[in-house]
C-alpha cells in the first residue's frame, strides 16, 4: 500500500469516527453537555442550576410518553454564564 493510499484510508476512517459539529447558534445542548461547558456535575446542573430564575428557558420537544428531557439553546447558556463574569 502507498502512502498516498494509507493517508486516504486514514482521512475515511476519521471521517467516520467524528461527527460533524452543530454550530453554536443553533446547537441544543443538554443538561450533561451544559455541566461539561461549566464544569460541572450534571446534577449540580439540573439540582441548582436550572432551577435558577434567569437560566434559559428549557425547549421540550414532543415525546409520545410524556414530558420530554430538557434541552437548551447553547448560545443562552453561553452568555448565561458570561453574565457571572467578575468585573474589576
Amino acid at each position: 500500500m502507498s502512502d498516498v493510499e494509507l493517508i486516504n484510508k486514514l482521512a475515511e476512517a476519521l471521517v467516520k469516527h467524528f461527527k460533524p459539529s452543530i454550530p453554536l447558534g443553533i446547537d441544543l445542548w443538554d443538561i450533561a453537555t451544559i455541566g461539561q461547558y461549566l464544569k460541572r456535575d450534571a446534577s449540580v446542573v439540573r439540582e441548582r442550576l436550572a432551577c435558577l430564575p434567569d437560566f434559559p428557558k428549557a425547549i421540550r420537544l414532543p415525546s409520545a410518553k410524556g414530558r420530554a428531557h430538557p434541552l437548551y439553546k447553547a448560545t443562552e447558556i453561553i452568555v448565561w454564564s458570561e453574565s457571572y463574569r467578575e468585573k474589576h
